[in-house]
């Protein structure tokens, strides 16, 4: 088995991504392509034996707002067993700086790599999902808030302001920029009728709901974020119905979310509302 570090993945990547995705149901990647966002750029570890591609790793220097890079691995569901995840476990470790390695759906055989390797279990991701067929009371707002729809082009500052103070501690979402806003805005997937945003009476945004809808159409609480200066008085849960609302009318199977397991007060509001854990991600670190 080889392994080499690449600067750009080869053609090979997206059929090991797809057999993944068959086998795991991660990552996010479609047949036609391309790359899902996270890894583009970055460097590229590939492992193959006998010119076929078995195992892919993909690092992110620019990683989180902790400093971390962060790592993504897959082993060929065919080729699993072999030591192939050890071996790219092992040379991701020679990269200088902290590292955060992502297990989707907590497997087994990535615990016992961490195990070995003596990797922390320092971060556990939630998956929750709700069926179309929850019943979902109405949203009910405050005084003075009222809600719209994202308008491109004019709410990204505002929007990105909102969220930089809503996520101040949290490892990516805080990083978002209006360039990162721009770019979704070109994704397939966009739709600016499913982005909501809270607004008081001088037309400030207050806090914001964005909404997706993905390839298989499966939708999905992508953010939810209220200023602090705003928080209290149900509007968090307010943004949410109004999404769910939304996503149930659009004739979504069902919706899923990722919440932080220790994020406890969202955890509650979203099992209340009828949501069911799915299933755990979880990040490793030396």
């Amino acid at each position: 088995m080889e392994i080499t570090w690449r600067d750009e993945p080869d053609d090979s990547v997206l059929p090991l991504l797809l057999a993944a995705r068959e086998a795991d149901g991660t990552p996010e990647v479609g047949p036609g392509g391309p790359l899902p966002r996270e890894f583009r750029g970055g460097r590229h570890l590939l492992a193959t034996d006998g010119g076929t591609l078995v195992g892919y790793a993909h690092v992110d220097p620019a990683g989180d707002a902790f400093g971390n890079q962060i790592v993504e691995l897959f082993v060929h569901p065919a080729h699993r067993g072999n030591g192939i995840g050890t071996a790219l476990v092992d040379e991701v470790l020679t990269v200088d700086g902290p590292l955060r390695l992502w297990s989707h759906r907590d497997h087994p055989a990535a615990a016992r790599i961490a195990e070995r390797k003596s990797l922390g279990r320092v971060r556990e991701l939630l998956l929750m999902r709700l069926g179309n067929d929850i019943p979902l009371p109405e949203p009910v707002w405050r005084d003075g808030v009222r809600v719209r729809a994202f308008v491109p082009g004019q709410d990204e500052a505002a929007m990105v302001a909102v969220n930089k103070r809503a996520f101040d501690w949290h490892p990516e979402q805080g990083m978002l920029t209006v360039a990162d806003v721009v770019a979704a805005e070109r994704e397939s997937w966009f739709d600016a009728d499913g982005f909501f945003l809270a607004v008081d009476e001088k037309d400030d945004v207050i806090g914001f709901h964005w909404t997706k809808v993905h390839g298989d159409g499966t939708g999905e609480v992508y953010v939810v974020g209220v200023d602090p200066d705003a928080q209290g008085g149900g509007l968090g849960r307010a943004l949410t119905l109004v999404g769910l609302h939304h996503l149930k009318a659009r004739g979504v199977p069902e919706t899923i979310l990722y919440v932080e397991s220790d994020n406890g007060p969202a955890v509650a509001v979203y099992t209340r509302l009828g949501f069911t854990l799915a299933y755990t991600n979880v990040a490793y670190q030396r």
